[in-house]
């Protein structure tokens, strides 16, 4: 192998524990829309998920968390950051399926893209762009 062979050519995915595989999947899809990508059983119960946007290559994995770290899951402040093309449409529509959104899109001007924090049903924190 080559030492080009061994550099990380691109972040996969970025991980969110979660205690409630299938609320959250259903969140994820569901009142965001993304698409699952994987759902597949490891290390006895457990499952790994992954969720994206469609066409994107990262994905958001909601997974469990280590073991001895049950408490874990959840009141994560993920450093996630989602774009959208229409902020206000999707703001009100997450808001009206009932989501957890800021009340108002913040608006700071140019450089700064309008944007809105959401939190999952388990507290996790993700940023909203347009």
């Amino acid at each position: 192998m080559s030492d080009a062979d061994a550099r990380i050519e691109k972040v996969h995915a970025t991980i969110i524990p979660v205690s409630d595989p299938d609320a959250m999947l259903a969140f994820y899809t569901d009142k965001l829309g993304l698409e699952k990508r994987v759902d597949v059983p490891f290390g006895g119960d457990y499952r790994w998920i992954e969720v994206g946007p469609e066409g994107a290559e990262t994905n958001i994995a909601l997974a469990p968390p280590p073991p001895g770290k049950e408490d874990d899951a959840g009141g994560r402040e993920t450093g996630i950051s989602l774009r959208t093309a229409d902020i206000d449409s999707f703001h009100a529509e997450l808001k009206e399926a009932g989501v957890d959104v800021d009340e108002e899109i913040s608006r700071m001007g140019d450089p700064v893209p309008p944007m809105f924090w959401l939190r999952d049903p388990e507290g996790n924190v993700l940023l909203v762009v347009q």
